[in-house]
């Protein structure tokens, strides 16, 4: 068992994160309603939530570092120890797993030497596998620090976290430009994303995404994938039936 009360922040942290914690918690009538973005707020500090965190969290709010902790474990997008500076997710949910999901995750698991929820030794990457990130119109589909990287492949995901332990500038398919792990954190917890250009960045629904939209409305339909091979030719007698 954890020795108990966990220890508290340095007091230039505590004095920092209590005000960016008041500015949250001033947005809800109840208080506790506050707790999921003090959560990422206290991950954003140290990666992943901690004791320390949770007792900031319950002490801000008035609750037990017993309800708090049931939330943080609760959710998945809360971290239980350190990870990477950038999270990995490969979604293996049915349509991406069966369009390459599953061979992706598989291949990067040996090609990073870690298993679902590990690290790589230089601390760059977390891989994990995900559920489902929404994006089915474009799978298979990798999330790096939950910003958009579709139509993946093997080698593309390979590239792809290859560049990001070499620090090397990596540009999602959609969305805002990418940025650290804890970065992404802060602007989870509610903090605007001060970066030039990256709230703009960010746009809205893609091709694939609205082609239902287009068919429902009559504009007829807009393949967004890539070019089916042409069908083969019939002879005279395969087209006199």
């Amino acid at each position: 068992m954890p020795q108990l009360p966990a220890p508290d922040y340095p007091a230039e942290v505590r004095a920092r994160l209590e005000a960016d914690a008041a500015q949250l918690v001033g947005r809800y009538p109840d208080r506790r309603s506050a707790l999921l973005p003090l959560l990422h707020l206290v991950q954003a500090e140290e990666g992943y939530v901690t004791r320390t965190g949770i007792r900031f969290c319950a002490e801000q709010l008035g609750l037990t570092t017993a309800e708090v902790t049931a939330v943080s474990t609760f959710y998945t997008m809360y971290r239980r120890e350190q990870g990477g500076d950038y999270q990995v997710g490969v979604c293996t949910n049915t349509l991406c797993a069966v369009l390459g999901g599953d061979a992706i995750f598989g291949a990067l698991q040996q090609h990073l030497g870690v298993g679902n929820g590990e690290t790589t030794e230089d601390g760059k990457v977390t891989l994990e596998h995900i559920e489902c990130n929404a994006a089915c119109d474009y799978a298979p589909v990798v999330m790096v620090n939950w910003e958009f990287f579709d139509n993946q492949t093997v080698e593309s995901a390979k590239k792809l976290v290859d560049d990001l332990r070499a620090g090397r500038t990596v540009e999602p398919t959609r969305g805002a430009p990418l940025c650290t792990y804890r970065e992404t954190e802060r602007i989870l917890a509610g903090f605007p994303d001060e970066r030039p250009g990256a709230v703009e960045a960010s746009g809205g629904a893609g091709p694939a995404t609205l082609a239902g939209l287009r068919l429902a409305r009559g504009e007829g339909a807009h393949r967004v994938g890539p070019p089916r091979p042409a069908p083969p030719a019939q002879t005279p007698e395969e087209g006199e039936g």
